[in-house]
């Protein structure tokens, strides 16, 4: 899949245990449209085809809107924007949430499909309170006002599913020091922040934290349409089909893209990678296969790299000059 070494797992670690290759499956939840509308369609596939995911939900309000202001901030937003057909991708009234539109609360309007997820028997875990806030000032706001986002983020969590979350997934894969000290007190079980390599532990601003870090691997589906030679949607199936795993990925996808516009391309994407023998399994299992390996895990300072495809910088365990220089 031409993918930069940001995007690209080392198949040699120690958590590829089994010699087929397997697909971790982890839904970011950004949007109320995108929970409303799109995770009812993603329980529909994965139910068809008996697949557990890893879902990662937005708690707060849906502020969308105000992510405009990412064309005069952020290098390679707008051609990211373009290139892979935002507005079609997310749908008109979540371009104006937060500006012209009130901001609606996902958790307090999607309580009942976030509980469908639940029922499913899918695992599940807390991705953001204000997922726009918080990808876009992360590095600006004090410790105080960090953790008051993911104090919300977990208490509406635990309001709507009656438990605690036992892991999390940040915003934009956008993670700090700060950040990571902000959920000490929520006992997780693990985390997945980055973007990049087999699983380790993060240490940022001289602290070694102890959750362990399950990265992302894979180029995402919006990354991937914003991607030159990829013109069309049986352009970028076939990219997911040759560039088929050899050992163990994790896919993040999005519940406003795969469960709605894009659902029959991930369903093609999906059938593509079970024809060939790839087995789909979830965060929690390749976790748990870490923690109980015989080789110690990892630790890896956080850095910023920048990825094909993708506005701005995210956070990886794993930078290379390689990653580093593939702007979009």
């Amino acid at each position: 899949m031409n993918r930069t070494d940001g995007d690209a797992v080392i198949h040699d670690s120690h958590l590829s245990t089994l010699n087929s290759p397997r697909v971790a499956l982890k839904v970011d939840c950004d949007t109320y449209v995108g929970t409303r509308d799109g995770v009812p369609r993603l329980l529909e596939i994965l139910a068809g085809r008996n697949i557990r995911a890893t879902f990662f939900f937005t708690l707060g309000p849906d502020r969308s809107g105000v992510a405009a202001r990412r064309f005069f901030t952020t290098p390679g937003f707008f051609r990211k924007m373009w290139k892979s057909g935002a507005a079609s991708l997310y749908g008109f009234p979540t371009a104006l949430y937060g500006t012209l539109l009130p901001a609606p609360m996902i958790g307090e309007r999607c309580a009942a499909e976030i509980r469908a997820v639940a029922a499913a028997g899918h695992e599940m875990g807390v991705h953001a309170w204000d997922h726009v806030g918080w990808h876009d000032r992360l590095e600006k706001w004090p410790f105080e006002k960090i953790r008051e986002h993911v104090s919300l983020a977990h208490a509406e969590y635990r309001r709507i599913l009656g438990a605690p979350a036992g892991a999390s997934a940040a915003a934009g894969w956008t993670a700090n020091a700060r950040s990571l000290e902000a959920e000490r007190d929520y006992a997780l079980s693990y985390t997945s922040h980055t973007r990049g390599g087999p699983p380790f532990r993060p240490s940022a601003g001289g602290e070694v934290f102890a959750p362990v870090e399950v990265p992302t691997t894979l180029p995402t589906l919006d990354e991937t349409l914003a991607w030159d030679e990829l013109g069309n949607d049986d352009e970028a199936q076939r990219a997911y089909f040759r560039g088929a795993p050899r050992g163990t990925e994790v896919h993040t996808i999005h519940a406003e893209v795969e469960g709605r516009s894009k659902a029959a391309l991930f369903e093609r994407i999906l059938d593509d990678w079970r024809s060939r023998g790839i087995g789909l399994v979830t965060l929690g299992e390749l976790a748990r296969e870490a923690l109980s390996g015989s080789a110690a895990i990892p630790v890896r300072e956080l850095a910023q790299t920048r990825l094909r495809g993708r506005g701005g910088t995210v956070t990886t365990g794993w930078k290379t000059p390689e990653s580093a220089e593939n702007p979009d």
